[in-house]
């Protein structure tokens, strides 16, 4: 099968799938406390019970979300991660039960059912990035440079994406460490020539063409949003098989707000 290769190390890629997502509200039941204070009015204990009842279902709900984009194979993987800022909004909210606790007189407990829809950030929210390619139809052997541009400062993560199943981390590797991207000022990878993007064939595969991707993920401060994977040259490499690593990025990147973080993908297809 072809390859983009790094240097002389091979590229692998995953090929994905992106799981419908829930377009439609859904109906989540939570509960919910809060202990009546020194300086605190009855009412306004019963309304802490009912906005913490109503957080935990906003936290179900989002969980429900992503659940709906992620793994429905060990070699299937979403490939949008955009779908990682989603957020929950309460359409209607019916009470269930509520009292306070019999046994602590101080505790009051709501029970909630709410419907709760998901909310998707607006594009050009946040920090934006611009992506590129030198070329994105690449005869085998010919190479090729990534190019990008952040809206602001921020701290980039650049990804093969190969079509047999597997993922490579570009940037940062172990030569270079600094992701660090300045707002509006233009990029370029690889930026030495200790390192080469060029476009290769395996030798089983045996059809004309092949369609593969770069994925940039920019955050607004450093994160650790990248789970470990086994090293090959330069680069961290996950298989297909390591399903772990798409799962964990959804969940690092949902803990963030939706403005501070985003992706951009270009594609790109290498021919005989």
């Amino acid at each position: 099968m072809k390859r983009l290769f790094i240097a002389t190390s091979m590229l692998i890629l995953i090929m994905v799938r992106v799981a419908h997502a829930y377009e439609t509200p859904i109906w989540i039941t939570a509960e919910g406390e809060a202990y009546l204070g020194e300086i605190e009015t009855q009412k306004e204990v019963k309304e802490r019970a009912k906005i913490d009842a109503q957080n935990k279902a906003v936290e179900q709900a989002v969980g429900a979300f992503i659940k709906s984009h992620t793994l429905v194979s060990n070699n299937q993987v979403a490939e949008d991660l955009i779908y990682a800022a989603v957020r929950g909004k309460i359409e209607k909210v019916e009470i269930i039960k509520e009292g306070w606790d019999e046994k602590d007189r101080n505790l009051y407990k709501v029970k909630i059912k709410a419907l709760i829809k998901p909310v998707y950030p607006e594009k050009g929210e946040g920090i934006s990035v611009k992506l590129s390619l030198s070329k994105t139809d690449l005869k085998e052997g010919e190479e090729v440079k990534i190019f990008y541009q952040a809206s602001s400062d921020c701290y980039i993560y650049i990804f093969s994406v190969a079509a047999d199943g597997s993922v490579t981390l570009l940037l940062p590797n172990s030569i270079n460490q600094d992701n660090t991207v300045k707002a509006g000022k233009g990029y370029q990878f690889p930026s030495d020539e200790k390192i080469k993007l060029q476009a290769q064939f395996l030798p089983e595969y045996k059809e004309k063409a092949a369609e593969e991707k770069i994925k940039i993920i920019a955050t607004r401060q450093k994160e650790d949003i990248i789970p470990l994977g086994f090293q090959q040259g330069f680069f961290k490499i996950y298989d297909a098989k390591q399903t772990g690593m798409i799962s964990d990025l959804v969940k690092r990147l949902n803990q963030l707000e939706p403005a501070d973080w985003t992706e951009a993908t270009a594609v790109y297809t290498i021919k005989r």
